[in-house]
């Protein structure tokens, strides 16, 4: 050894960025930024508890371990999986954030804004609530058909080589342009067969306008159906009510049956908005699930300014919290019993912790997705349509504004979001929605610190019961492997 080498240090073990848990009897560790999931045996367990407290080099940890009673081959092979798997390494630790995507990110989905009309006045609305931040004064109160058209010839045309997009009709109330939605599908599938790919649709309804009619035009092409609905006649009509004030559950119950009914082609699901008003979490989705009929049910906190009555304080965001944490263990009880469980905000968050994602970015927002106005105008996605903030062209001025697009994407990466680098959570929340900042903080670029307790609290209870389910069920989890 010549005297230079003597004097180089040996390199030290470090630990690198990972959340510990531990469910039924296992330790596990969940890495970050990479997103994948380990279980730990006892010397690995030994081996990350000596690393966090000395920072050895490898002689001195093998020294360490071999008087624990550990023979050298256990030692290297372990010491070998946790170099590999990333979960040490000799050395200093870079960080590591995720990749910028590629220019002209091909586009996988647009949201057509067909109406900026309902014909409901839901208290929390952020489209016409105190919040609101759409400008419809001078757009049309309904999209053309052949504005709705030239944003399908955008999409197909933006889509690059994707064998397969999407089309998601919103509102308004949706359906209260059901014709610029008939044609619009038959345009989408024409025009999809001529470019060699295939077209799915989804659309977002209140439910008030369902007709045998609509339902069966619905069934025949297969259109995925989200219906929001805030539980029993109770806790729905204190918020989702007509503009004279009279509830809308008994107006959309019978219809939705009627939809559960017909509709078998694609999937149905209810999407609850919670506030400070409405905050039962157990009670909703057995109402919706027992006695309404839907299989599947998601939740979402109303997106208010914190000065708003209905917003949800920290206290209402803990009590959510329990109320998700019951419906979880359940779906881990039925997961572990081959069954399929309808709260899918526990089957999304457990599919995107098997697929070892780790975001650059909240959402497809900007990304793969975006959304249009009656009027043409292209925006960040449905919640910005019209508005100031998020604006990326016109469907038949240009297009796609790819340089805006771009300057979005490279300022709200999740390296730009330095409020987040320290978060073990930020593989799946990528600093959280653009519009829940833009509102609470005035800033799309902001993380949304306000949830960042509940979102932690969120994501480790769901890896304990990933946990759960691959240790006593995992060929449960295969169902997530190519969706």
């Amino acid at each position: 050894m010549s005297t230079t080498e003597a004097l180089i240090p040996a390199p030290m073990y470090r630990q690198r960025e990972f959340h510990g848990f531990e469910s039924a009897g296992t330790q596990f560790v969940y890495l970050v930024p990479s997103g994948s999931i380990f279980s730990i045996d006892k010397i690995g367990l030994e081996i990350l508890d000596r690393v966090k407290e000395v920072s050895p080099t490898k002689e001195e940890l093998v020294g360490f371990l071999i008087e624990r009673g550990y023979a050298p081959a256990e030692i290297e092979a372990s010491l070998m999986e946790l170099e590999f798997s990333e979960v040490i390494q000799r050395g200093d630790v870079i960080p590591v954030q995720p990749k910028l995507p590629e220019k002209n990110f091909p586009l996988q989905r647009v949201v057509l804004n067909i109406t900026n009309q309902c014909n409901l006045a839901c208290t929390y609305c952020y489209e016409y609530s105190e919040d609101k931040i759409s400008k419809t004064d001078g757009k049309p109160k309904y999209m053309s058909p052949s504005v709705a058209e030239s944003s399908i010839d955008m999409l197909i045309k933006e889509s690059g080589d994707r064998p397969s997009i999407h089309v998601t009709f919103f509102g308004g109330e949706t359906l209260l342009n059901f014709p610029t939605l008939r044609t619009s599908v038959d345009y989408a599938k024409r025009k999809c067969a001529e470019a060699g790919k295939t077209v799915e649709f989804s659309l977002t309804t209140n439910a008030t306008m369902l007709t045998e009619e609509i339902v069966d035009f619905i069934a025949e092409h297969k259109i995925g159906v989200t219906v929001s609905i805030d539980g029993d006649r109770e806790l729905n009509d204190k918020m989702r009510v007509f503009s004279d004030g009279r509830g809308s559950y008994d107006v959309i119950v019978p219809r939705i049956q009627m939809l559960l009914h017909r509709h078998k082609t694609n999937s149905i699901g209810a999407r609850v908005t919670l506030s400070s008003g409405n905050s039962h979490v157990r009670r909703i989705y057995e109402h919706l699930t027992q006695e309404v009929g839907f299989y599947a049910v998601g939740f979402s906190p109303a997106t208010a300014n914190p000065k708003r009555l209905y917003s949800i304080g920290e206290m209402k965001m803990g009590s959510i919290l329990e109320g998700f944490e019951d419906l979880a263990w359940e779906y881990r009880d039925w997961a572990i019993a081959g069954r399929q469980h309808g709260f899918t905000n526990v089957n999304d968050t457990l599919k995107e912790l098997n697929s070892g994602m780790s975001k650059a970015y909240p959402c497809g927002a900007g990304l793969g997705l975006l959304g249009v106005g009656t009027a043409g105008d292209i925006s960040l996605c449905h919640r910005f349509v019209d508005s100031d903030v998020g604006k990326m062209g016109h469907v038949d001025k240009g297009g796609v504004d790819h340089a805006a697009r771009d300057q979005f994407l490279g300022t709200h990466h999740i390296g730009a979001r330095y409020d987040c680098h320290t978060c073990w959570a930020r593989p799946v929340c990528a600093g959280g929605c653009y519009h829940e900042a833009f509102v609470h903080y005035g800033d799309t670029s902001a993380a949304t610190l306000h949830y960042c307790d509940w979102i932690r609290g969120w994501n480790d209870l769901c890896l304990r019961i990933y946990g759960e389910i691959s240790q006593k069920n995992p060929s449960f989890l295969d169902r997530f492997g190519d969706n």
